[in-house]
């Protein structure tokens, strides 16, 4: 079944296309951030913020943990609603969890595998761990209103630890890149197994991965909104007001706590979440009222592959990072940066260039993920 014939039937059942849209959007987003041709070169739109801040780079991961979210509500509501064995289906959670954090970890040491230095934390093992909380709190606390109020409570304890206990050396409310308290924590507890990039920090942590938990719950309590019996207009509505409220809201919690991604920082959680908001419901409008779908094959075809493809592209651009190429000069220049060098900044400026690769391993991997969706592969876990 071809992408077309696939949002055709889409169109005539319960799925909701477009939040495999929304998905398919957020790991082309991704992908293309995470394959620049050359780091030094690139727009600011596709660099992360310094640190506080933000840029169109630092909503796809939130983008993503908020599209967790309302996916666990649609896959385990009717299974919720049906009855059945509990035990059974939280097995199923904790498998799932652990396979994503173990793809992670084996991402995170290809294809070295220096098990000594080897980063612990990652984009899929916070994943794992928020999808692991936010089903089960799914699953155990079935009132809305207590699900959204521990969400809340994640973001108040979390602003109250970042901004009261002191860390050694620093003092207490230091939100710097070694100051801070999650910063302090990464390094006590983990030690090496950091990212090598931050050297003091990691992005993806440990204390930080707690907001990042309401994070995904905004998905939650996104997901049984659209899973109520309003029209879907009335949903878009609901959508479109929520994430402007919750925009101007983290804008306005920026002044005490500023939006940072790589502290996650309950204002962040708040702004990200309303963007997400924002996007999810015109994506709605546009796809689910409109029925405007010609546009969305692509973002289908990645949405639905969306884990294949961030493992594979993954993968294979470490492995372009080390295939070596042999040069005329007896020299040799890894595959990457070769191609780069010679297909694009042999006559680009350096960050068009840059983006231009982007963009072509983005289009590489659309037509890898075709291939799998016109045989009707779907690799899940």
């Amino acid at each position: 079944m071809d992408a077309a014939a696939e949002i055709r039937k889409s169109a005539t059942s319960s799925r909701l296309l477009s939040l495999d849209v929304f998905r398919g959007l957020a790991i082309a987003g991704m992908v293309l951030v995470n394959n620049p041709g050359t780091w030094s070169s690139i727009y600011w739109p596709l660099r992360h913020a310094e640190w506080h801040g933000w840029t169109p780079t630092d909503l796809i991961f939130p983008f993503f943990l908020f599209i967790v979210g309302v996916s666990i509500t649609l896959a385990l509501a009717p299974r919720v609603h049906a009855g059945g064995d509990d035990r059974a289906l939280v097995r199923k959670i904790f498998k799932r969890s652990v396979i994503i954090f173990a793809l992670g970890l084996f991402l995170n040491g290809f294809p070295f595998f220096d098990l000594a230095e080897i980063r612990i934390p990652g984009v899929l093992q916070r994943i794992a761990i928020c999808y692991l909380a936010a089903s089960l709190l799914f699953l155990k606390v079935k009132d809305w209103r207590a699900q959204a109020l521990i969400a809340v409570c994640l973001l108040l304890v979390y602003w109250v630890l970042m901004t009261t206990v002191p860390v050694p050396g620093y003092g207490a409310g230091d939100l710097g890149k070694e100051g801070n308290l999650a910063a302090y924590i990464d390094r006590w507890l983990l030690g090496r197994h950091i990212w090598k990039g931050g050297k003091v920090f990691d992005p993806e942590g440990l204390l930080s991965t707690v907001p990042a938990i309401s994070t995904t719950l905004a998905g939650v309590l996104t997901g049984r909104w659209l899973g109520t019996s309003r029209t879907q207009l009335e949903k878009a509505r609901g959508m479109l007001f929520a994430g402007a409220c919750a925009v101007a809201l983290g804008w306005a919690w920026h002044i005490l706590f500023p939006i940072n991604k790589s502290l996650w920082t309950s204002s962040y959680v708040v702004f990200t979440a309303g963007a997400a908001l924002l996007l999810l419901a015109l994506c709605y409008w546009l796809v689910d009222i409109k029925g405007k779908r010609a546009w969305a094959s692509p973002f289908v075809i990645f949405g639905v592959n969306a884990l294949a493809l961030f493992v594979f592209s993954g993968l294979l651009g470490r492995l372009m990072g080390i295939i070596k190429v042999p040069r005329g000069d007896g020299t040799s220049m890894a595959l990457q940066p070769y191609i780069y060098q010679n297909l694009f900044a042999s006559w680009a400026s350096p960050p068009n260039a840059s983006l231009l690769y982007a963009v072509t391993y983005v289009m590489f991997w659309l037509l890898m993920m075709w291939l799998l969706y016109r045989k009707n592969i779907l690799i899940k876990v």
